[in-house]
């Protein structure tokens, strides 16, 4: 069994510190201190369960669940790849227009997978969603990009640097394939259909949150 964690990109670095990637990176965080503090309890209340929303309840979950977790390595992980790719684009479209890219994102993502399985009672959390949207992004503004990338291979150990294109489209596919493999189970687990609904936004509306146009 292999891992890729992806770490930053080699390639390039921001010209603007990236305040809004580094915000909602503590806002997840805070977010998750208040799950802990709170419990079930807080978790129930502020997750996207789809039989609700297409009840007309609890809509506002749409937006709150993106910054939810189910735990400390779903929020590490999440917040890894978001480091490794958000620094950039926020950095392409600016602040403003980054910030409202990646919301947009996560409310589309979470939109999918409602849509997909609009009865279910599984609650939906997490950031991943708006966070594959950055990395469609990422793999449309800068295909190129060497991302320095840990890759784990059994005890096999290595940093190395990996195509942005190859990362992304090879994680891409694995969500693709698992989309079938879990659509018609009411389990609960990864929220494959988010993250391919997030990498399609992310791809097709890249250029249009662009707020300047760049090198690749």
């Amino acid at each position: 069994m292999g891992t890729v964690i992806p770490l930053t990109d080699a390639s390039r670095r921001p010209v603007n510190m990236p305040v809004v990637t580094i915000g909602i990176i503590i806002a997840n965080f805070v977010v998750f201190g208040l799950e802990l503090a709170g419990g079930d309890a807080f978790v129930l209340k502020w997750s996207a369960i789809p039989a609700h929303i297409t009840a007309g309840q609890d809509v506002i979950t749409l937006f709150t669940a993106m910054f939810l977790h189910g735990g400390w390595s779903h929020i590490i992980g999440n917040m890894v790849f978001f480091w490794a790719f958000g620094p950039e684009i926020e950095d392409t479209m600016g602040p403003i227009k980054y910030l409202a890219f990646y919301l947009i994102g996560g409310l589309v993502a979470m939109g999918a997978q409602v849509a997909v399985d609009p009865s279910s009672t599984v609650p939906n959390l997490g950031a991943s969603g708006a966070i594959a949207a950055v990395m469609g992004a990422f793999v449309v503004t800068y295909p190129r990009d060497q991302i320095r990338s840990i890759l784990v291979i059994l005890v096999f150990v290595r940093i190395t640097m990996i195509p942005a294109v190859l990362l992304i489209g090879v994680w891409f596919l694995t969500q693709l394939i698992n989309v079938g493999s879990v659509a018609a189970t009411q389990t609960g687990g990864v929220a494959y259909v988010a993250h391919v609904a997030g990498v399609i936004y992310g791809m097709a509306t890249a250029r249009l949150f662009e707020g300047r146009q760049e090198e690749v």
